[in-house]
């Protein structure tokens, strides 16, 4: 897998957002895994676009539905880095998402 971020964004590594949504990611691989297996199961079923946030909804239920102990949370901060993330690094998923600016690009 590639690096989580592109050159270029090695600058916006001095937001919090951005240095907490390292550290989750790196210590939640999973989170990634299933949110490309969930965005290419969207596309198999004919989709061509589908928004992160609706993603971290599904995957919010399925953690919840299947997991117990301590809860699981997904930072609603972080659906913009994670769809930045899987097109950067998914070339079938590429297109799937539409971002805007991150403040300070």
């Amino acid at each position: 897998m590639k690096p989580w971020y592109a050159p270029a964004q090695l600058a916006l590594l001095a937001d919090p957002i951005d240095e907490s949504f390292m550290d989750f990611h790196h210590g939640n691989p999973a989170v990634y895994r299933a949110l490309v297996s969930l965005a290419r199961q969207w596309k198999d079923a004919g989709h061509e676009r589908c928004s992160m946030d609706m993603l971290f909804h599904r995957l919010r239920w399925d953690y919840g539905i299947e997991t117990r102990g301590d809860t699981f949370r997904l930072n609603d901060h972080f659906t913009s880095r994670y769809a930045r993330l899987i097109s950067a690094n998914e070339p079938d998923l590429a297109s799937m998402f539409a971002t805007r600016s991150l403040r300070g690009e």
